[in-house]
């Protein structure tokens, strides 16, 4: 069957992905297309020591991986997802509040991380100073 030509699978591949980028080696993103089995095997093998789990990146990325039911996870959103001429102003105003505070949560994250980098650093060179 030509590969175009698959049924494609109603998870999203954009989730997919993000859970394959951030969780990969404990095999989230198989969980969540509904592979259990090859998901606990991952998991087991911390991703196949990162072989398993880049192969799997590259797939989902590339529209190729599979669910369960052997369906191509190729759909950017889920099916039956709201598009955006369906939802109100009102929720619109919503959901970019959220990602604005999204945003600014993330670069406050950001920030802790460079303090806490410096702060690293400056333990790190005063123990490899010279007693004296």
């Amino acid at each position: 069957m030509d590969q175009h030509l698959a049924p494609v699978s109603d998870r999203s591949r954009a989730v997919a992905l993000a859970l394959a980028s951030l969780f990969g080696a404990f095999g989230v993103h198989r969980f969540y297309t509904g592979r259990i089995t090859t998901g606990v095997l991952m998991l087991c093998t911390l991703g196949g020591m990162g072989i398993w789990w880049l192969t799997d990146v590259i797939l989902l990325a590339a529209g190729s991986f599979r669910d369960a039911e052997g369906r191509r996870v190729y759909r950017w959103s889920e099916a039956g997802s709201l598009d955006s001429s369906q939802l109100s102003q009102q929720q619109i105003e919503v959901l970019l509040s959220e990602v604005d505070t999204l945003r600014s949560e993330v670069a406050e994250f950001g920030e802790r991380m460079d303090f806490m980098e410096r702060m690293l650093a400056q333990v790190r060179q005063r123990s490899s100073l010279p007693e004296g």
